[in-house]
């Protein structure tokens, strides 16, 4: 089967910068590919976080430009593991064009021990907030639209001035709420300590787990911690592409895996391994535009085991009439 390809980069400014251990993010680049032939188009999209485990945009571009305008189904699966987010792209843009030309290939998985067939709609969302004293009126709105998860950045600012807005937002947030932690890797053993200390006298408010407290390379110490304290850890950049999943998983790693699908490769792959092995599932959006994150959702749909609410609650930090 030919496709006719075509590729278009984009780039989404943030309604304020996305403040991270990483840094601050301003500006979300990706490219949204296009595949046709006499069935209809197909969309899928590109949306590489490079400081986060995937290729760079550059990379990208440079692989979209060398292809010809026409596509095998052989070429879009001999992508290499390097590309993972052209990868997921390309691949269900694939996907989708499989889905026209059988009229519904895409309707897999019930979901569910009623076995009634879910969909986007029916998931969980978490909501999430800025880093900082931000999160501390942010919240309000964001519950009052129906949030009932939130996630906070920590390791941005001094340890002291985040345990103090933590102790003042666990205060605020209602009894019903539950709070995940990202601290992106940028903690220190001893501030992880502090924190899972901290997080384990929390009785007002259920803190769901910190998200990677350590960087991808202290992984033994991050299993270790996962023994000491109540409150759970969750791999985040320690298995941002699915060969790193794998490896870890191998490696002993039974906790919680937050998965971004738009850059961890191959959707059937990723589908594969997740049937599989039942591991606890975390999705979670790269912040891309409606086309990648449908094709997101639709994995955490078909996958999702422990009915974790999706990190896909970030419609708010962008206008939702611009793409």
């Amino acid at each position: 089967m030919l496709y006719r390809f075509e590729f278009h980069p984009y780039r989404r400014a943030f309604k304020r910068p996305l403040q991270t251990s990483h840094g601050s993010w301003e500006v979300r680049d990706g490219i949204i590919v296009s595949l046709s032939d006499e069935t209809g188009i197909s969309y899928g999209e590109i949306a590489p976080i490079s400081w986060f485990g995937s290729e760079t945009l550059a990379q990208a571009v440079d692989f979209c430009r060398q292809l010809p305008s026409e596509i095998t189904e052989e070429m879009i699966f001999s992508i290499p593991d390097q590309l993972p987010a052209c990868q997921f792209g390309f691949e269900s843009a694939w996907e989708g064009a499989g889905e026209q030309g059988s009229g519904g290939a895409g309707e897999q998985g019930s979901g569910g021990a009623g076995g009634y067939k879910r969909t986007p709609n029916s998931l969980r969302y978490s909501a999430l907030l800025p880093a900082g004293e931000g999160a501390l009126e942010a919240w309000q709105a964001l519950w009052d639209q129906g949030y009932r998860t939130f996630k906070w950045k920590i390791g941005v600012n001094a340890i002291a001035d985040e345990l103090a807005i933590f102790d003042v937002l666990t205060q605020k947030l209602p009894g019903k709420a539950k709070l995940r932690l990202d601290a992106n890797g940028g903690l220190s053993y001893d501030e992880a300590n502090l924190w899972l200390e901290n997080c384990d006298r929390k009785l007002a408010v259920e803190i769901e787990f910190i998200e990677q407290p350590l960087p991808v390379e202290q992984f033994n110490l991050m299993q270790e911690l996962s023994y000491c304290y109540g409150t759970a850890i969750a791999l985040d950049e320690s298995v941002a592409t699915l060969n790193q999943l794998k490896t870890f998983y191998q490696q002993g790693w039974r906790g919680i895996f937050v998965i971004k699908p738009s850059i961890s490769g191959s959707p059937s792959r990723l589908r594969q391994f997740c049937q599989k092995h039942q591991i606890d599932l975390v999705f979670s959006s790269a912040f891309e535009t409606d086309v990648g994150r449908q094709a997101a959702l639709n994995l955490a749909v078909e996958l999702s085991r422990q009915n974790r609410a999706v990190g896909f609650g970030i419609n708010h930090w962008f206008d939702q009439d611009k793409t």
